[in-house]
């Protein structure tokens, strides 16, 4: 019996947690801080960076299904959260130069150095995967807005 009241108690309180979801990472249209409004983005750059940044550095996440499932969106809200408080694409243009030139500085080194995407982002979304070339253009690019920053 005691048995029975556990497993009842666990499966209403599975059920009762679906109900309790985080806001979603989802704005209308670009902010007007947006880096592609302030900077030139080339669009092979622009291209890459959506694919496998935006989902957690833009005020725009695309949720796969998974992320209706409590505690799985719960998770997904707090990576992206992070992501967002470490760097955001669409409010660049509100860092103070000397902290977007450092950003822009991490970019380079985190395309560059295989870090970013996540591991555990690639593992499902595969077409996040940077190519050689797809990092050594957005590192490029972002060396280059950095030293145009530092004048």
């Amino acid at each position: 019996m005691n048995k029975q009241r556990i497993l009842m108690g666990i499966a209403v309180l599975a059920v009762a947690i679906q109900f309790i979801r985080p806001t979603k990472n989802q704005s209308e249209g670009v902010s007007a801080n947006d880096i592609t409004k302030h900077y030139d983005v080339p669009a092979d750059v622009q291209k890459a960076l959506k694919v496998s940044c935006y989902d957690c550095h833009s005020n725009n996440t695309t949720y796969p299904w998974y992320s209706n499932i409590q505690p799985v969106g719960w998770w997904l809200n707090h990576h992206v959260e992070e992501g967002k408080d470490e760097l955001n694409f669409s409010e660049f243009a509100s860092y103070p130069k000397k902290k977007a030139a450092h950003k822009l500085e991490e970019v380079a080194e985190a395309v560059t150095d295989h870090w970013m995407p996540l591991d555990s982002y690639t593992w499902i979304h595969k077409d996040a995967i940077l190519s050689d070339q797809d990092s050594k253009a957005i590192a490029t690019w972002a060396k280059a807005l950095q030293d145009s920053l530092a004048k």
